[in-house]
C-alpha cells in the first residue's frame, strides 16, 4: 500500500511540474529513490508519464489560448507572443527535446498554439522526459555510491 501511495504521489508530482502551476517533482523521485520505495524503472516509467501527460494539459492550453489574445488579462503582449511563435517556426518541433527543463516547459504551450501534430509532440516529449528522469535517477546513484 505504501508503494502504489508513494507511486501516485509521484505521478501527481511529475504531472503538477509539467504544467505551468510552479511545482517541483525532482524532490519527490529522489526521496522515493532515496527510501528505495521501489525499482528504479518503475519510478522513471510513472515519473516520466505524469510529466508527459502534464505537458499535454500545456499543449491544450496553447491550441486554445490564442483566441483571447486580445483581452486584457492575456499573460503576453501580442507582441512577445508573435515572437515566439517566430522563434517556434525557426527551430521547430525540435526545441520539444528541451522541455525537460523547468524553464523550458512552455515550449509545450506553443507546440499547442503552433498546432504542432499530436504525434510529434507526444514521442519528442515523452523523450525529453523520460531522459530527464534517467539522468536524474543516475545522478541520484551516482550520488549514493559516493557518499557510501
Amino acid at each position: 500500500m505504501i508503494t502504489l501511495t508513494a507511486l501516485v504521489t509521484l505521478f501527481a508530482a511529475a504531472f503538477l511540474a509539467a504544467t505551468i502551476i510552479p511545482f517541483q517533482s525532482e524532490a519527490v523521485f529522489v526521496a522515493l529513490q532515496l527510501g528505495n520505495v521501489t525499482g528504479l524503472v518503475l519510478l522513471v516509467g510513472v515519473a516520466s508519464l505524469g510529466n508527459t501527460l502534464g505537458a499535454f494539459v500545456n499543449y491544450a492550453v496553447g491550441m486554445r489560448v490564442e483566441t483571447y489574445r486580445d483581452r486584457r488579462w492575456f499573460p503576453m503582449r501580442p507582441e512577445q507572443l508573435e515572437r515566439t511563435q517566430i522563434w517556434f517556426r525557426r527551430y521547430g518541433v525540435w526545441s520539444l527535446l528541451f522541455s525537460w527543463a523547468p524553464v523550458l516547459g512552455w515550449f509545450t504551450l506553443v507546440a499547442g498554439v503552433m498546432r504542432t501534430p499530436l504525434w510529434q509532440f507526444a514521442l519528442l516529449v515523452a523523450i525529453a522526459k523520460t531522459g530527464r528522469y534517467a539522468v536524474l535517477a543516475w545522478l541520484t546513484s551516482r550520488a549514493m555510491v559516493l557518499v557510501a
